[in-house]
């Protein structure tokens, strides 16, 4: 098959396909050995490439992840009854403007920051007195190299949303929601990706799936043809749409949220953007932190990866650690993945939510403090706080410096209202509880 790659290009690609299925669960031993003396050639490097199909499954793997809908929610376990009726129509349009808010509030905070580890953030808080972190990053928190591009994401220099993909996928997912209706297929979500989303602003797995469109490879193989990222978090942050216009129905959000994952992404790849959709529904209708989190996680495979490490950070809770124990954990048991893998930033999220102690600013925060990816992080924990809270429950200093204003790379939606995107949320999950109530 055709690769549009060089040879330098595609032999990382193959390292990184080799390490992707170690995680999985594959003995790759006698591949890694090869590869090391690979000849430098295209079609050799191809043919190792397709040879690797043939690695088998560790007998010792601990964990079953299929790919699959129906396999999926075949081994989920204690999926709740839909919640729908619970739903407060007058309470609707004030969360799912805080679920918006929230959700640019969260990444503005961890954007300054995006890829610095747990260390690196602490000690340059901790230099200036600023620590714990208590909303938007100053500037002394930063170099004055640094500030040559963050200086617009600091405490007093915030006047709009930043452009940053997640938010472009929240927007695009609910332009597609509005246009397309709750029939939309992976297809159609991939024909938007290339009407609507610029290549040049898409990264690691989103970015092999839209090569694979140009290709004209199709779903679900778009996400496994030379996507060794198809575990990473780019799923998990384009979650939010789907659990806007489902409130009260956390099995409708995350069969959406499948929808949209399969096209980029594999397993634990996919219950990440189940998982947060999921719990984004149900904190329409709850209260309790540990139910929010337990609605997501049976939404997801009992016997995979992320389901495991999710449900230790709830035991981490009830053992009554401290929110920074709980990151030094999570560091120590997750930190072999990627910095932009689905489960070790899944696992932070989790712990801003519980540790987060229903107070916005706090769980935002921690999120955020726990290194990794930072904005995506912060986001997805704003965006469910900011639903659970409403858009009155978040504090006033760290809403206003938005002005109600997002940057966008999303065809025909630059400079477009916070409030606009939140109308039209508001619009569909009317549409979705006038047909279930």
């Amino acid at each position: 098959m055709f690769t549009p790659f060089n040879v330098n290009e595609l032999r990382r690609l193959i390292s990184d396909e080799l390490k992707q299925l170690e995680e999985e669960g594959y003995d790759v031993t006698r591949f890694k050995e090869d590869f090391v003396n690979i000849k430098m050639e295209v079609s050799e490097l191809m043919r190792f490439y397709f040879k690797l199909r043939e690695a088998p499954l560790r007998s010792d793997y601990p964990f079953v992840e299929p790919s699959s809908l129906a396999q999926i929610r075949a081994l989920c376990e204690g999926r709740p009854k839909e919640l729908i009726d619970k739903v407060r129509k007058d309470s609707l349009h004030d969360k799912i403007l805080g679920g918006w808010v929230g959700r640019c509030i969260g990444c503005m905070i961890g954007k300054p920051v995006e890829g610095w580890s747990r260390e690196k953030i602490m000690n340059s808080l901790r230099k200036i007195g600023e620590y714990p972190l208590n909303g938007y990053f100053p500037e002394r928190a930063f170099t004055e190299e640094e500030l040559r591009w963050k200086r617009a994401l600091t405490r007093g220099n915030i006047t709009q949303v930043e452009r940053d993909d997640d938010i472009d996928y929240t927007i695009l997912n609910t332009i597609i929601l509005n246009e397309k209706g709750f029939d939309v297929t992976t297809k159609d979500i991939g024909l938007y990706w290339l009407s609507k989303l610029p290549y040049n602003m898409v990264y690691t797995a989103e970015r092999m799936a839209y090569r694979n469109l140009v290709l004209g490879i199709e779903p679900p193989m778009t996400a496994t043809y030379l996507n060794p990222y198809r575990e990473w978090i780019g799923a998990q942050i384009r979650a939010d749409a789907w659990g806007y216009a489902c409130p009260g129905a956390p099995g409708k959000a995350a069969e959406l949220a499948y929808r949209d994952a399969c096209l980029s992404h594999t397993k634990n790849g996919i219950y990440g953007e189940m998982f947060v959709s999921a719990m984004i529904a149900a904190a329409f209708v709850l209260d309790d932190l540990e139910e929010i989190v337990k609605v997501g996680l049976s939404e997801i495979p009992k016997t995979s990866r992320l389901h495991k490490a999710i449900s230790q950070v709830i035991e981490w809770w009830h053992e009554g650690l401290t929110w920074e124990e709980a990151i030094d954990n999570a560091i120590n048991h997750y930190g072999r993945y990627s910095p932009v893998h689905t489960i070790n930033n899944a696992v932070l999220v989790t712990i801003g939510i519980l540790w987060g102690e229903g107070n916005f600013r706090k769980a935002v925060t921690i999120a955020v403090m726990g290194g990794w990816d930072t904005d995506c992080n912060g986001a997805t924990v704003g965006s469910i706080y900011g639903v659970l809270c409403g858009y009155k429950g978040i504090p006033r200093d760290l809403k206003s410096p938005l002005n109600n204003r997002i940057r966008s790379c999303i065809v025909g939606f630059d400079n477009v209202k916070i409030s606009e995107m939140a109308s039209i949320s508001e619009r569909i999950a009317l549409k979705f509880l006038n047909t279930k109530i």
